[in-house]
């Protein structure tokens, strides 16, 4: 009798085991927007820099990797209100085209293997929808598991957008001319900095 119930304690406490593996296997990461940061950088005039963002992201990783990030383009911000509305209006076309996708399988066993306060980097193969037009990009990441259930994703170097793949070069056109600018670069550098939490 005493011998059954060591086993079935240990019985219990195995599958009390597989029951929580099981729920953070479920569980779904979504990203806090207040942490976060997207950013990216126009070049005019041959060799001057801007660095302006996105102020609304919202993204989530569900239970079996499918991550999605939405970035609501007309919360573009850099620094200077003019600029902002003619790009939301002239570049990114907001009344039809409001949001940007990003798309894209994780392999949620490298998450998994992430130790608190450890790092780890990963090569990840993505989609961008964005003014209409969808493009394959590359994502070079480094991902760090946070003290209280977070995960910081960070670019571990800039994606390099073309805009002519997302039929934005009109858009340029008409924000050079509204600006008087002689050039502005078609290749534009963007970086990111997401905090993820396990949704409630």
């Amino acid at each position: 009798m005493k011998r059954f119930k060591i086993i079935s304690f240990i019985q219990l406490i195995i599958a009390s085991l597989c029951l929580a593996i099981g729920s953070a296997n479920a569980a779904e990461w979504v990203v806090d927007n207040q942490s976060s940061q997207l950013n990216f950088i126009s070049i005019k005039k041959g060799n001057i820099a801007e660095s302006h963002k996105f102020d609304e992201v919202q993204g989530h990783l569900d239970s079996q990797g499918k991550f999605v990030l939405n970035i609501n383009l007309a919360s573009v911000n850099t620094h200077n209100i003019v600029r902002d509305e003619r790009m939301a209006k002239y570049l990114f076309n907001v009344d039809k085209f409001s949001t940007a996708k990003l798309t894209a399988d994780i392999d949620l066993s490298l998450l998994d293997a992430i130790a608190e306060g450890a790092s780890t980097v990963i090569d990840i193969d993505a989609n961008l929808n964005l003014h209409g037009e969808v493009q394959p990009i590359k994502l070079n990441i480094i991902v760090t598991r946070l003290v209280g259930a977070k995960l910081s994703v960070v670019s571990a170097q800039p994606v390099i957008l073309n805009i002519d793949d997302y039929s934005l070069a009109s858009g340029v056109n008409k924000l050079m001319e509204l600006a008087k600018l002689p050039s502005i670069s078609h290749a534009v550098p963007v970086s990111f900095y997401l905090i993820f939490k396990l949704k409630p």
